[in-house]
């Protein structure tokens, strides 16, 4: 089944981050096999990243009071203890990168049995998306540079740290990066389209779980999985190569069915370690080389996707795993 969002409504260099709002989803008791996603126009026309820059998009089951406002949130199997509950989530690499879950596996969703009481399940998204038609520094606007947004306090009014150079603090929903004198600001509608395969779901179906690691999460020395968003690149006398590691304790038992990472631009590679120092998996970037839809130069259009032969590769519950992001 094919979905659209709500229309997001931009001009140039403006920024769209609604926060969390109802998204379709397939009924029922069924299993997951792939999540797709890009942006297209009112024609339903793909949009180009050099246009409408997907710097991140996420999509979250919840649990919503039939009748009321309360709300539960479904979240992932782990690791992280805030900010990362979405099951499916991507950014500029969304159109080429594989999410489809083989067989005999699917994520499952729609569990009556694990809906609460008196609640029903959901789905929502978060969509961030900055338009960079006619900027002056399109790159720094997907970087969310503070300079070119002229901002100095965050999206609750508290001051921007004075070290604070770039980063979601300054590219908020709302804000305006810098774009060229002289500008006719076109207004225009762009949707987010999403592609969801699923089968219903039936004894022979092997459930999988959603993990997600953050290469800024320090469990190992403070006890909780503070997943930190983003962080400072510093400089490298290394050929300019800015390397960030992390380790988790993995908290159950099971087979890796596949994964993938997600960087920004200038990323160069993710690779996840068992505690034996073999490489569980290494995903990397796609660098788009032209101007055609889907290979934008200096975009990541895609990352590559890791899928062990099943049975493969084993984790043990308590296995220390570790993560590197360059």
């Amino acid at each position: 089944m094919v979905y659209l969002s709500p229309k997001i409504t931009q001009l140039p260099g403006s920024v769209s981050n609604k926060t969390y709002y109802n998204i379709e989803f397939p009924k029922g008791h069924i299993a997951v096999k792939s999540f797709n996603a890009e942006v297209v126009d009112e024609a339903g026309d793909p949009v180009s990243l050099q246009e409408t820059y997907i710097h991140h998009w996420v999509a979250v089951r919840y649990y919503q009071r039939k009748g009321g406002k309360d709300l539960i949130i479904a979240g992932n199997a782990g690791l992280c203890n805030h900010g990362r509950s979405q099951f499916f989530g991507m950014g500029s690499e969304t159109r080429k990168t594989s999410t489809y879950v083989p067989d005999p596996y699917g994520i499952e969703v729609g569990d009556p049995l694990k809906v609460p009481a008196g609640y029903e399940e959901k789905w929502m998204s978060d969509i961030h998306a900055i338009d960079t038609r006619g900027a002056v520094d399109a790159m720094g606007c997907n970087e969310c540079r503070c300079n070119l947004y002229n901002v100095t306090n965050d999206k609750d009014g508290q001051p921007l740290k004075p070290n604070y150079v770039g980063g979601l603090h300054c590219c908020y929903d709302g804000t305006q990066c810098k774009v060229k004198n002289g500008l006719r600001k076109v207004k225009r509608n762009v949707y987010f389209k999403y592609t969801v395969k699923w089968v219903d779901w039936s004894d022979s179906i092997v459930p999988v779980k959603v993990f997600i690691f953050d290469v800024t999460d320090t469990w190992q020395h403070t006890g909780i999985h503070d997943c930190l968003f983003e962080y400072d690149v510093e400089k490298s006398t290394n050929n300019y190569i800015n390397t960030r590691r992390s380790s988790v304790r993995f908290p159950t038992t099971g087979d890796v069915i596949y994964g993938f990472a997600q960087q920004y631009i200038g990323g160069i590679g993710a690779t996840l370690y068992g505690e034996d120092g073999r490489v569980i998996c290494a995903s990397k970037p796609v660098y788009g080389k032209g101007k055609d839809i889907g290979d934008e130069a200096g975009y990541i259009v895609g990352m590559s996707t890791c899928y062990p032969k099943p049975g493969s590769v084993k984790i043990a519950k308590e296995t220390d795993w570790s993560g590197l992001n360059s």
